[in-house]
């Protein structure tokens, strides 16, 4: 009975950093090993009776607090409608030369926006391809200026299909890669998803939505492009642009740039990936994550062995 406390308390508390509660069935699929449902009923009744958490309705919190949950129905609507606009601009995307596969990640990913969000997208190119996608796509974002949508979608995040497999490996990575919105590519995130099976240590209750995406429909002007530039001059071009970007990212990280949002604005750029610089958010978000477990095990010890 303690363990499984312990590992309620860890579900709760990793969402608890962003003021966001979960249902009983998010928690379960959050839990970092298999459980007993009996066993999990049982713990859920015993930390609520002994106030460790707090139940609202259908959902559960570490705060005795119930704006948390008006905040979350409400983030959720908002959600849903972003989620529908999301898959638009997918439609658009896909057609992209190189580009194979596209999710919906960030906050919105786990049904969650608000004011403040925007559309993030998870991007997957093909072998060697990946700057020369991402140059072209991230033209028609500059365009977007004009409507005043710059950063209504942000596409933060590149890997090709030669490195489908996430370097960094820890309970934030595995969250962003288990609650991933696949919207265009289904094999494609069939085989990322397989590449990514080191997800089940830390969630191994949780099942990735490959259905959700479409398959791929090449257009002529895609194939076109993509024939015209497979060969040695695409290559060159792959690399001179991975050069330049990389070179004027570290140049905004050197003067202190931020985005909108007031974050550093850095970048981890190889050949087969672009992505946030991981030291910049990661780092720090998993050991909030860890500070807070540790203080809850504290905090709880005695009722916890109960």
């Amino acid at each position: 009975m303690a363990e499984i406390k312990k590992n309620i308390l860890a579900a709760l508390a990793y969402f608890d950093v962003f003021n966001y509660p979960l249902t009983r069935e998010e928690i379960c699929l959050f839990l970092p090993v298999k459980y007993d449902v009996d066993l999990f009923d049982l713990a859920v009744v015993c930390l609520v009776s002994n106030r460790q958490i707090y139940r609202f309705d259908k959902f559960y919190t570490l705060k005795n607090d119930p704006y948390l949950i008006q905040r979350r129905n409400e983030g959720n609507q908002k959600a849903f409608e972003m989620i529908k606009t999301a898959r638009r601009v997918g439609d658009i995307l896909i057609k992209f030369p190189y580009v194979r596969g596209i999710a919906i990640s960030g906050s919105l990913s786990k049904n969650y926006a608000d004011d403040e969000s925007d559309i993030d997208l998870f991007i997957i190119t093909a072998p060697e391809r990946l700057w020369i996608a991402r140059t072209l796509m991230h033209g028609l974002k500059k365009l977007t200026f004009l409507i005043n949508r710059e950063h209504y979608f942000c596409m933060n995040y590149y890997i090709d299909e030669q490195q489908l497999e996430i370097a960094e490996k820890n309970i934030y990575t595995a969250t962003e890669v288990v609650t991933l919105i696949p919207i265009q590519g289904d094999t494609t995130f069939a085989d990322f998803f397989n590449a990514n099976a080191w997800t089940r240590d830390y969630l191994p209750n949780h099942i990735m939505r490959v259905s959700a995406a479409k398959p791929i429909k090449k257009t002529a002007l895609k194939s076109f492009v993509e024939w015209l530039l497979n060969n040695r001059f695409g290559d060159k071009l792959d690399n001179f642009l991975l050069k330049i970007t990389a070179g004027r990212w570290e140049q905004k990280t050197k003067q202190n740039k931020r985005t909108n949002h007031g974050i550093l604005m850095a970048m981890a750029a190889g050949k087969h990936y672009s992505k946030p610089d991981p030291k910049n958010f990661q780092f720090k978000m998993v050991s909030r994550y860890e500070t807070r477990v540790a203080q809850l095990l504290v905090e709880n010890h005695h009722s916890i062995a109960n």
